[in-house]
């Protein structure tokens, strides 16, 4: 029997593999047998399970019993070959398209009765199987079930179940890295053993099965316990302990013109017992739309600016940090030294600011992503904050927390509430504090629906808004108008609405350029314009205190989660605010569903796990396409059990660092990054 490093080993020790299939093993990234093992059929073909031709099914692949008859090979050119045959004493014909006629007679031969597998159609009054496969001779002969891959151009399904079989059958019984207790759970099934079943569909249900939830949990078991090291190796990093005044943050609290809400309160105390820990800080604050993180962040600032340390605050677009550069220089007057660096500062200037920076005058630096660019240098970054960066993944982490040297914390910030077991799988490198009250002074946005016939009634309501001093979002799916999709333009919408509010309606969207997009969105937060038309840009993090009524055309076609973030961006003064979905007469009974738990809930958590049940968390908040750890089995809502037992886990292996050894093979399978090099 082979042994753990089997699995690890290359494809090329596979018999029958030679160079050409390696190449298309290596196109589908299957470069180890574990990744071959990993690399799961979506179903079976069960070859051997013949139908009655009453029961066949047009356009199905299905396995027939029948007596070829008579050989129809026609020598008029590009016409199919024929054979009539019999099943169950009805007319069936097997078809076949470029096939030679000694081929067809070799595996239908006339009179005996024969198992032929291939898609079935219908024409003119009978059934008809297009290029079968001989399967057997009779019930006596052996036919292997085939399961189905997905395969690159070049490999078989009938050549990668080959590959396959000979891989299970040296498949080695691994020892157990799960206690007696814990293994019993899933009825004493092995790992190995588990593989083999699930390849070989050998269970009964599917949901249920204990070979299954085995894989399942190992495969989720494995993520935390890399995402857990690595938040230990980081901690394990000793800093310089921040020393700061806490009666300096209240003096700075006492300018504010509101109360902090007690989970801000407990935000800030989290990040103060981590800045004056000697263990560096990599903490995620979570709140949802609106609930107050900027102050948060400012605080944090504030403390490590005055234990003698620099901080970098880094924001996704311009616009963003201009006005985080406009709120950071009011809170902190002219107390500490705050600047902005983007591409609208000149060279002179640009290269004044950087020489302050790195001289230490410079206190708080705010920018995009240009901040961490080689050529800007710092005399003593103490703090790194990352807003509205829900998109970073585990390794892209790991890099920023290196940045700044090991005396300095990250502070990342996300505005994109998920439910618990999601935040496992996508921060559990992290400390993670939740912000979920809202502060006292923001009044809920009420949610409507309309129909698009009824868009008058719409503007007649933006107008009176408008004139009690409001402003509107008017938020589109496309930028051009399409032949191909049903669906409201911004273009188109613009142009329609400069008729009814006096040209005063400005459009924003991904194509247009930046300079002239900053313009129109300062020009609508200086109220120069009433209504902003815009496709999903304005989603992410600016605050405009007037807007106070977001409209968005063909609801419908958004997930809940991005429709939640959109409503976010009204309801930020002390107005009513107002979000209106509007929507063709055809809806579906999911955009039903969706549209209903948006007008029911304002609560972001439980908006985005009734998302995540309505579409999959690989689909929300583009979470595809983020660095996000990807399952090839688990689903943080189907399995929260498993996600639950699983972090119970790996907090036992945390409090006894012995424990860890006994996973090494776990880790090696499943995740086998870098990082465990450092950790094992």
């Amino acid at each position: 029997m082979h042994d753990f490093e089997y699995l690890l080993s290359s494809i090329e020790k596979i018999k029958g593999i030679g160079n050409k299939t390696t190449k298309l093993f290596y196109n589908k990234k299957i470069k180890t047998i574990f990744d071959l093992l990993w690399h799961l059929p979506k179903s079976k073909t069960e070859l051997s399970r013949t139908t009655d031709i009453q029961n066949l099914q047009v356009g199905k692949d299905q396995s027939v019993k029948l007596i070829p008859l008579k050989y129809n090979f026609p020598r008029i050119r590009n016409l199919p070959n024929r054979v009539n045959c019999l099943s169950s004493n009805k007319k069936i014909d097997c078809i076949f398209f470029n096939s030679y006629e000694g081929y067809i007679k070799k595996i239908l031969p006339i009179n005996n009765e024969i198992i032929v597998h291939g898609k079935i159609s219908f024409y003119k009054g009978k059934y008809q199987i297009t290029n079968p496969k001989l399967l057997s001779e009779n019930d006596e002969g052996i036919i292997q079930d085939l399961k189905n891959y997905s395969l690159t151009e070049g490999l078989t399904n009938k050549k990668y179940n080959k590959i396959v079989e000979e891989v299970l059958k040296n498949i080695p019984d691994l020892k157990e890295w799960h206690s007696k207790k814990l293994i019993q759970k899933f009825n004493n099934v092995s790992w190995s053993e588990s593989i083999k079943k699930i390849h070989n569909f050998e269970y009964e249900n599917l949901k249920n099965s204990s070979y299954l939830r085995r894989l399942i949990f190992d495969e989720i078991l494995a993520s935390f316990l890399i995402s857990s090291q690595i938040r230990s190796k980081i901690k394990r990093i000793k800093k310089k302990n921040k020393i700061f005044n806490k009666n300096i943050k209240f003096q700075y609290l006492k300018k504010l013109k509101f109360d902090l809400t007690s989970d801000q309160k407990n935000a800030i105390n989290d990040i103060e017992k981590d800045l004056a820990s000697k263990e560096r800080m990599f903490r995620l604050i979570q709140g949802d739309v609106g609930s107050g993180k900027t102050i948060v962040s400012l605080i944090a600032a504030l403390n490590t600016i005055k234990s003698g340390y620099q901080v970098a605050l880094m924001v996704p677009t311009a616009i963003l940090a201009e006005q985080h550069y406009n709120f950071s220089t009011k809170f902190f007057n002219s107390d500490i030294k705050v600047e902005l660096i983007s591409g609208k500062i000149n060279y002179l200037n640009k290269k004044k600011i950087l020489q302050n920076l790195e001289n230490n005058k410079i206190k708080l630096i705010i920018g995009t992503h240009a901040l961490f660019q080689k050529k800007i240098k710092f005399k003593k970054l103490g703090l790194i904050i990352i807003d509205e960066q829900h998109k970073f993944g585990v390794n892209q982490r790991k890099e920023l927390s290196d940045k700044g040297g090991n005396d300095c914390d990250v502070l990342v910030m996300s505005a994109t509430p998920i439910p618990r077991t999601m935040m496992m799988t996508v921060y559990g490198d992290m400390d993670v504090t939740l912000i979920k009250e809202k502060p006292k002074n923001r009044k809920e946005i009420k949610t409507y629906s309309k129909i698009e016939s009824k868009i008058h009634e719409v503007i007649n309501f933006s107008k009176k808004e408008i004139s009690l001093g409001g402003q509107i979002f008017w938020v589109c799916p496309l930028i051009e108008k399409s032949n191909k999709l049903d669906q409201q333009s911004a273009v188109e919408k613009y142009k329609y609405l400069q008729k009814f509010f006096n040209n005063r309606v400005g459009l924003i969207h991904g194509s247009i350029d930046k300079d002239e997009k900053n313009k129109v969105l300062n020009d609508f937060l200086k109220k120069k314009i009433d209504v902003l038309v815009s496709t999903t840009v304005i989603e992410v993090g600016i605050d405009f205190p007037k807007a106070n009524v977001i409209i968005i055309e063909n609801a419908n076609k958004y997930g809940l989660s991005q429709l939640h973030q959109l409503r976010g961006r009204v309801g930020r003064g002390n107005k009513n605010s107002f979000c209106i979905l509007i929507f063709k007469s055809q809806l579906s009974e999911n955009a039903k569903k969706r549209i209903n738990i948006l007008k029911r809930s304002n609560d972001g958590f439980e908006i985005s796990e009734q998302d995540m049940r309505l579409r999959g968390y690989g689909d929300i908040l583009g979470f595809k396409q983020s660095g996000i750890k990807k399952y090839k089995l688990a689903d943080p809502i189907l399995h929260k059990d498993l996600f639950d037992l699983a972090e119970a886990e790996v907090k036992k292996i945390d409090n006894n660092s012995s424990k860890l050894g006994d996973y090494y093979k776990l880790l090696k399978l499943y995740d086998r990054v870098e990082i465990i090099n450092d950790i094992i």
